[in-house]
Formats: C-alpha cells, structure tokens, sequence
C-alpha cells in the first residue's frame, strides 16, 4: 500500500513523539522550542546531502519548533520529487539539543527506454518526441510518463492513426541497482481515413470550393491524396473558410456548428453548417489625413471602386503590401514615409453596401542609419554589400530592400528561404537599421560523368566521359593563401570553371572560363577571359579531323536605362577551325555543298542587350527576362575587292563572315498554390552581308538536336532542343543545319522541394517551333507541336539533371502509316544544364 504524505505526516509524529525515538511532544499539544545540534542524510547515492540539508530548512544551530517544522521539512524534500520514501528521525538528545537524521529513499532513474509494436523507420520520430520527458540518467515521475505517451499519441494522430493505443511500463535493470527500463508498446490501429465533409446552409459557395479552401483536411478521392485528420489543422481550415468568404463579400459568414462522427466503415464524417449572410458592396471609399497625394492618386492605386464586391483582405493589400509593389504603402514607402500607416474604417452599412473611410498616418521621413550584414561565413561582406542598393544616409525605400533582396539571392550563394530582413526604428531620431541575415549554402558543382553518344551525321558516337569543376564564389586573390582554402579559396565571388571531355582518339575537348563580375571593385562591370579547344577524329581514320579553338575576352555592364534592370554584354571572340578530310558533312549549305577541308578564321564581335527581374535562378516564381543578341564579323567581302565567281569554299569562307540576331523572352508567374507558369519564345535569324558569298556553313542553327548533343557538340554550330522530335523531323535543318528558326514553349511547374540542398520539380509542357532556310520559306505559324511531361533535379554539386518525354503530334510519315501513339513520343535526358 502506498503510503500517502498525510500519513507520513502522522508516523513522524509518532515516531517523534514516541517510543526509541523520543518523542518531541504529543500531537495537539502546544509546540516544543529545541535546537538543532547536527542534521544526518541517510541513503542519498545522487542527490547532494548538503543541498538537502538547505531544502529541508533544518540546520545546525537552528531553532526547531515541534511539530510543525518537521512537517515542512518533510514537505519541501517531498515536493522536490525525487524520493519514493522520506523518514526524520531524532537520532539522540542532550539537554535542550536535537539530534536529527533524515532517511531517504531515492527513486530509480532511468538507464534507457525502448518501443515495442512501431515501424523501425519511426523510431527516430518517436525518440524526438518522447525525449524531452524520458531523460536517461534522470527519475522519471509519473507526470513525465503520462507526457511522453500524449506525445506518442500525439504523433500517431498527425498521421492518422487517431485510435493509436499506448502502452508504458517499468522495468528494472538487472545490472543497475535502483534503475529502471521503460518499455513503451504501441499499437497504431488502423488509420482512420476521412470519406466526406458536408456542408449545409451554403447557397451562394459550392461545396468544391469550400473543400479546396481546406488545405490540409480532404477526404478520400484520389488514390495517393492525404485524407488523415489533424484537430489542429481543421481548426485552421474553418478559418479558412470564413476568410474565404469574406473575400467575396459574405462579411457575415460564420460556421453556426460542426460535428464528427465515424460510419459504418470506422471512417470519419465531418459535417459543417454555414450562415452566409449577405453579399456587400462598396458604396464610397473616402480619405482622410492625406497630405502629400491627392484622393484621385490614391484611389487610382486602390484600384478599388464603387460597386466591387467588399474584398476587406484585397483592400488590405492594396493598401499595405502587394506581390506586385503597386499598393498605397509603396507610394510612400518609397519616399522614406517607413512610419506611414492606412487603417480602413467601415463607417456605415446600409443594407448590403459599405462605406469605408481610410484614414492615413504619413509620419515623417526616416533615413537609413547602419546596414549590417550576418551569417556570411564564407563569402566577404563586400561581396554582398556592393549588391544593396540599401546605403546608410539614403532615404528609406521598400523597393530598394526587395531590389537588394532579390540581387543578394542572385548570387547564388545563400539559402532563399532563410534570407530575413529586420529593420529596427529609432522613432525619435527618425531612422531605420537595416540588417541583412543570410544562410550560406554549396554553389560550386563538380561535373563527373559518362554519356553514350549516338552516331550520327555529326559524330561517330561512343561512351565519353566528363570532368568539370565549376566554382561559383571563388577568391584569386586568396590563391596563395592556405587559410583561406576551404577546400578552395572562397569568398570574392569570381566564377571560375574548367571542364574535360574525351572518349579517346575520337573527341576531345578542354574548357576554361573565368569571371570577375566587379572588375575594379568599384562598380559591377564583369570581365570574363574564356578559352576552349575541341578535337574530332574520324573514327575509321584518325588523320581525318575537326578542331576547334576559341579565345574569348567579355565585358558586361549594368545600365540605368530604361531601368536598372538593363545589362549590356560584349565580347570579342577569335576562332581557328582546323579541318582535315572530314566527311561527316558537319558543316554544309543548303545547296549541298560541303566544307572537308580548310583552315577558317571566326573573328567576331557578340553584343548582348538584356533585361531580367529573375531572382531565384533555380525555380523563377516570379519576373520575366528579355535578350536581343547581335553577332557580327567584320563585312570582308565589302571592303577587300575580291571576286568570288569560281573560287574554292576554302578561300571563300577562309575568313567567316555573317551576321546573327538572336531573341530570347521568358515570363514566369505564379498563379496558383505552387503552380508556376512559364513562358518563352526564341528566334535566331543568320544572315549575308553579301550575295557573292552567300550563306555561312559555321554557326548556323541544329533545330531538334538531341539535349546531350550540347554535352558533345561541336562549337561553331547552335543546337535548339524540341521536345518530341528529332533533327529529321525538319527538312530544312539537313545535315548543315537551318538559317533561321522560331520557337515558342508554355510550362506548368510544380515543385515538390525547394531546399537548396535538392531542389525538385515537374512540369507539364507545349512546345511549337520550326527552323527555316531563307526569310522566302519564313512562316511563324507554320509550327511542329508537342506536349508531354518532365522533371527537373538540382543538386549543387552536379548541377541540373532532368527527364522528357514529348509526343510531337506533326509527323506526316508516321501519319501516314498510321503509327501507334507511342512512337509519336520521344525521351530526352537533360544533364547539366537546360538546353535551348
């Protein structure tokens, strides 16, 4: 039998009061005034004596009043929780001098705890969820044991096991004395499942669109949809609910009541009954404190009329913060107003219209104090401070600190989800902090692989294999210095990159490229030194050969017009192309004619105007950029004299000459959930200077190349991936390919992770293009269409890796046959990089 303080509290007085013990004095009777002489603690193996000696409140030299100080010494040691049995005892007295010992009895403490009836691969959830309550080496109460079986409940319930039992016991421990062993069983039970939620009372919503705004409470339709229930979460769905209606005006809407219950099935049933209310509208929204912009400016930025429907949430965002930037706050935000405010009021409801009065605090100007940087371990704060557009002394600005934003996680070297901004306020002097808090993350990418490339007209194919090493936030300046090696020198954001690739004596191909993207270090002009080598053995004959070698200077400068989202590129390019009896037929006209042998010389000037407000490279959400690129070599033909009636393709194109426009757009917006939409059109066009000479064999356009022909192609020709066919598929590429090409590609994006570490997505797709030989053949809406699915991998280190599988629908030769579905698709592997 247990034995409860209470009657602890009556064995003390009788063991104090009487017999062996001496007893103090009688229970009732009035108090005994001794000293204490000495305190023992018996039986304490964990605990501090002295420490108990303090708790206890008994100490040498110390009056003890009978019996009431006893009692609270029992108590307070009681109390700590950590004894199964206390007794105080007096050991002797002499005179008026006490003698006490206090026996204790400590409880066992815990050597290891253990599941029974869970899947192994939850035992590292189960530990994380009971460990805060089963301490080894500590004394489990039952408070802590009844704490640790709501957390396993708790658990099993978040995945839908709602009826999960547990089961705690005590163990001794044979080989401890005074330790125990906590056996913990589980039995899960069957996941409850949720077959349907019923609504009642709602006339103007369907119940589809009530079910989508639960997020994280669905029944059970679909074969691999969740249908688990989660208390918490339904909560938050009613509110949902609710919100939802409110931004169709329903400003009344309430859920009147709900029940739960389980069918026939043990599956749940949830029904929730709804009180719409009315519509409302918006008769007049009025303003008031406004000084420094007129009611027609600020309504014009509303956006929001007489006759909308009452939209409280949308009139919060208009008014505060949209994705956009087009609301009231930016207007003065953007003027250094950090303190401005806009509460709207309802100041009258007449039937089912609402007048609203937005009443304005403007405040006065704050201007930038510091701005501070945090968590950039590897990389130098210059490097991310010469990106802030944020500059202590500058009037705040809310579309500066997204610009920064956006231009800090351009870079590439920190973790977009934990990038925070705090802006404290000193309100008396009238400034702001500005603090930048970033997570770096691996931007560098090791390239180590081996492909199979099919013979083709271009190649005679075979197994190669790749090495590249790209590192994205590297340091020259710190080359010499050991420290600063981890395992490379980091930090001052220069991009260096080199890259190997061979399968033999048929291919070979080396690639170096370094960028500074602050040459100076005073304003963001990029300079970029490139230089590459290729090689092409004929398979059948090593001494018949292609090689290819480039040097390429760059430079590349942001501009402040239109925008600052305006950057111009330029190069200066030579190229030396060796052919040696290659019959491959890799560089030929549209007239048949082949070029077999000959040294040529491609000089040329790339001029690159662009605009993006794409600021997460890896899974844009948001922005669209713009490209217009002119290659031009020098006009020869014009300038030297030269009659080209009847010479050899080697002297006519000894010296390359062309001009190539190329048109790049692409437009990303999320439209719903994680829903991504993607956009693009691209169009290449290479042209003559003059009709003597004609077209150029090099750089002309391989439309339907296959994507890992960019892995192994050969320079001086550009490969256009479309997803569904293949190069045949267009006349007019040949074997030489096209002078002209259109392109046009919408995706629907869903991602399944966004870590850095591992970023995950699908996509669905519709591609049209077509490639051309004169602007005479030139027809925009003469297109090959192709749909299908695909999934994109980016992992740091190796880069992007991705999978398609295209049906292209407009193949007259399989048409004709009348082929199966199947042999109109096409699977393509993308490693590295998205092709064109």
């Amino acid at each position: 039998m247990r034995i409860t303080p209470f009657l602890r509290y009556i064995l003390l007085s009788l063991i104090f009061f009487m017999g062996q013990s001496n007893a103090f004095s009688q229970i009732g009777e009035a108090q005994e005034i001794l000293e204490v002489g000495d305190v023992n603690i018996i039986g304490a193996t964990h605990t501090d004596p002295n420490a108990l000696k303090v708790v206890s409140g008994l100490k040498t030299g110390g009056k003890l009043a009978l019996p009431d100080d006893v009692q609270e010494a029992f108590n307070n040691l009681w109390d700590l929780n950590l004894f199964s049995d206390i007794k105080i005892v007096e050991r002797k007295r002499i005179d008026n001098i006490v003698f006490i010992d206090i026996y204790i009895e400590e409880r066992p403490r815990l050597t290891r705890f253990y599941f029974e009836g869970n899947k192994n691969s939850r035992e590292t959830d189960l530990k994380e969820a009971v460990e805060p309550y089963l301490v080894k080496g500590s004394i489990v109460t039952e408070s802590d044991l009844s704490k640790a079986e709501s957390a396993i409940k708790k658990y099993y319930r978040e995945k839908g096991f709602l009826d999960a039992e547990v089961t705690i016991e005590e163990v001794p421990e044979e080989k401890l004395q005074n330790g125990i062993q906590i056996k913990i069983k589980i039995d899960r039970k069957s996941k409850v499942k949720i077959h349907d939620i019923i609504f009642e009372g709602n006339t103007q919503v369907k119940d589809r669109k009530l079910r989508k705004q639960m997020e994280e409470t669905k029944r059970k339709r679909k074969l691999f949809s969740s249908s688990k229930f989660i208390e918490d979460k339904y909560e938050e769905d009613k509110e949902k609910i609710i919100a939802f209606y409110q931004t169709l005006g329903f400003r009344d809407a309430r859920i009147t009541s709900d029940s739960i219950w389980r069918n026939e099935d043990d599956r749940l049933m949830i029904k929730i009954n709804l009180e719409e209310g009315d519509q409302y509208y918006i008769r007049d929204i009025a303003w008031k404190g406004n000084t420094l912009y007129s009611n027609d400016q600020l309504k014009r930025v509303l956006g929001m009329k007489k006759g909308d429907v009452y939209n409280l949430d949308e009139l919060e965002k208009r008014l505060s913060f949209s994705l956009d930037g087009n609301d009231v706050s930016a207007l003065y935000m953007d003027d250094g107003y950090l303190f401005f405010s806009a509460q709207p009021i309802e100041v009258a409801v007449v039937q089912d219209s609402v007048d609203i009065e937005i009443r304005i605090y403007e405040g006065p100007q704050a201007t930038i104090d510091r701005v501070s940087i945090a968590g950039n371990d590897r990389t130098h704060e210059n490097v991310i401070r010469r990106e802030l557009t944020t500059k202590p002394g500058q009037k705040f600005s809310r579309s500066d600190i997204i610009r920064s934003q956006r231009k800090v996680l351009a870079l590439g070297y920190f973790n977009q989800e934990k990038f925070n901004i705090n802006t404290p306020v000193n309100e008396q002097r009238g400034t702001v902090d500005i603090e930048y808090e970033v997570e770096e993350q691996s931007s560098d990418q090791l390239e180590l692989s081996a492909g199979y490339q099919p013979e083709s007209f271009y190649s005679s194919g075979g197994l190669i294999g790749t090495l590249g090493l790209t590192f994205n936030n590297f340091s020259i300046r710190n080359i010499f210095n050991r420290e600063a090696w981890h395992p490379l020198p980091t930090g001052d954001g220069q991009k260096l990159s080199v890259r190997a690739q061979s399968n033999g004596n048929f291919y070979q191909s080396f690639n170096f490229s370094f960028t500074e993207p602050w040459m100076g270090g005073k304003k963001p002009n990029a300079f970029t030194l490139a230089a590459y080598t290729n090689k092409f053995t004929d398979i059948q004959n090593i001494s018949n050969f292609v090689r290819m070698s480039q040097l390429t200077l760059g430079l590349g400068s942001p501009l402040k017009w239109p925008d600052n989202n305006f950057v111009i590129n330029n190069t200066i390019n030579y190229q030396r192309i060796d052919i040696n009896n290659y019959r491959r037929n890799i560089f030929q006209l549209p007239n048949g004619q082949t070029v077999t042998d000959g040294l040529f010389n491609n000089i040329y000037l790339e001029s690159t105007f662009a605009r993006s407000t794409i600021y997460e490279p890896i899974f844009p959400t948001e922005g669209s950029s713009f490209s217009l690129s002119l290659q031009l070599t020098p006009p020869y033909s014009l300038i030297n004299n030269k009659s080209y009636d009847g010479i050899s393709i080697q002297d006519k194109y000894k010296w390359v000459e062309y001009h190539k426009w190329k048109v790049k757009a692409e437009w990303y917006k999320q439209v719903f959930g994680k829903f991504v939409v993607k956009a693009s059109a691209k169009f290449g066009f290479l042209g003559y200077y003059n009709e003597a000479v004609g077209d150029s064999p090099f750089e002309r356009f391989i439309f339907g190349a296959e994507p890992l022909s960019n892995q192994f192609q050969i320079t001086g020709q550009e490969q256009i991936n479309m997803r569904g066919y293949e190069e045949q598929n267009f006349p007019a590429v040949g074997t030489g390919g096209s002078s002209i090409y259109n392109k046009f590609s919408l995706e629907l994006r869903y991602p399944f992770s966004l870590n850095p570490s591992s970023t995950i997505y699908v996509l669905s797709f519709l591609d049209g293009g077509n490639a051309f030989n004169s602007f005479d053949e030139y027809n925009p809406f003469n297109i090959k269409r192709s749909a299908g699915l695909g999934l994109r991998v980016f992992l740091p280190m190796f880069g992007l890796i991705g999978f398609d599988y295209g049906i292209g629908w407009d193949k007259p030769a399989l048409q004709a046959q009348g082929a199966k579905l199947t042999e109109f698709g096409k699977f393509q592997v993308l490693l590295g990089f998205e092709p064109e």
